[in-house]
């Protein structure tokens, strides 16, 4: 691993945020500050190739990264803040169903966060005060 790929792997690990490649690149300059931000992008995509982090895709927001540690995600739909939740483990139910084809699966569920509806809520009071 080079010193580039073990540096964002810690980053990653160490965060609790589910990172954007920018962000992973600002932490990353305070430790070399010369680093470019296609490093950073090689780095995060050989990482993931490698199964040490996963990709988290929403569509219409930018790429973000975590630990490949079992759990599943709340995505908001109005403001795209991204949560750690657990579920019951599908892994074996699936495997039953799917058999050896199966290799993994990344359960999203998209809401509204209570931050977005309190603000849905208000702008609908606002709305009929109006």
């Amino acid at each position: 691993m080079t010193k580039y790929e073990k540096a964002i792997y810690e980053i990653i690990i160490a965060s609790h945020a589910h990172l954007t490649a920018n962000e992973v690149f600002e932490k990353l300059m305070l430790r070399y500050s010369a680093v470019v931000l296609a490093t950073v992008y090689n780095n995060l995509n050989k990482l993931c190739e490698s199964g040490l982090i996963r990709k988290i895709s929403v569509e219409g927001m930018p790429d973000r990264y975590d630990t490949v540690k079992k759990h599943d995600h709340l995505v908001c739909r109005q403001c795209g803040k991204i949560m750690d939740i657990s579920f019951e483990d599908l892994t074996a139910p699936l495997w039953e169903q799917l058999g050896e084809g199966f290799l993994y699966y990344d359960l999203k569920v998209y809401y509204l966060c209570p931050e977005c509806r309190n603000r849905m809520h208000c702008e609908e009071m606002s709305d009929h005060n109006g």
